[in-house]
């Protein structure tokens, strides 16, 4: 027949049952319990807090992932920018290169307007009336008038009295009513003395001081006319010459030189 239910129990069992049965048992049960829930809840926080951790790790990867990708999006920023910046200043030397190509142009145009103005003033200068001053006086005087002019004077600085006799005379034959005749005629008179032909050269600087009285070589004019007498030997003349000199124009430095020749003429 079969043993009884407690009977069919290990002895192990039974002793654990035994002893379970007891108060003190049933206390020793109770404290694992709550060890055993314990150490479940601690496992639960730690695995709470290791999950914590990784979801604070994920975050923190998936920040840093963005970072980086942020980093990169801004070196490829800075390195648009910098091929942007050096295109600029590529496109900027270009642009100072046509610059200071458009400025030398510029002054070049400028000389070659300039030299062709010039060039033009003196064509004119060659071809239109121009004013002159001399002596005092001024008047207008063709082109081809004044360098005739200018070259009958070229002559007569060189010394050589007899091509400026003919120099002079020539120009005053072809410019009859020039604004030059006045001075050229005290030239001539000159020119003369330098030939010691005294008696043209006296017709000359008195054609001078009867044309023009009041013209500023007209004192000399008459000195030298005294000087041509003395030079002949006509010391009566001289004297007469010099007297008109002082009368005429008393205040000149003419007169004065002509009140010493005066003394040593009669010395």
């Amino acid at each position: 027949m079969p043993l009884p239910f407690a009977l069919r129990l290990s002895p192990a069992l039974m002793a654990a049952a035994l002893l379970l049965g007891t108060p003190g048992a049933r206390a020793g049960l109770l404290e694992d319990e709550e060890a055993r829930k314990a150490i479940l809840d601690l496992r639960s926080r730690f695995q709470a807090s290791e999950d914590g951790a990784r979801s604070r790790a994920e975050q923190l990867q998936q920040a840093a992932t963005q970072l980086t990708d942020q980093v990169q999006q801004l070196r490829r920023s800075l390195l648009d920018l910098n091929t942007q910046l050096e295109a600029q200043k590529a496109e900027n030397a270009k642009l100072r290169g046509g610059q200071e190509q458009l400025t030398r142009e510029l002054a070049e145009l400028q000389k070659r307007l300039k030299d062709a103005s010039q060039a033009l003033d003196e064509r004119l200068r060659t071809v239109e009336p121009q004013k002159v001053a001399l002596d005092g006086k001024e008047f207008v005087v063709e082109a081809h008038e004044r360098r005739a002019h200018d070259q009958a004077m070229a002559v007569l600085r060189t010394g050589d009295f007899d091509k400026a006799v003919v120099a002079i005379n020539g120009f005053m034959q072809r410019f009859q009513a020039s604004g030059y005749g006045d001075s050229l005629r005290f030239w001539l008179g000159n020119a003369y003395y330098g030939q010691k032909n005294y008696k043209d050269a006296i017709a000359a600087f008195r054609a001078l001081v009867n044309a023009a009285p009041t013209h500023v070589r007209a004192p000399e004019a008459l000195l030298a006319v005294a000087n041509c007498q003395i030079e002949m030997k006509d010391s009566r003349g001289a004297r007469k010459t010099i007297d008109d000199l002082v009368k005429a124009y008393p205040t000149s430095e003419a007169a004065a030189a002509g009140k010493e020749r005066v003394a040593a003429l009669k010395g």
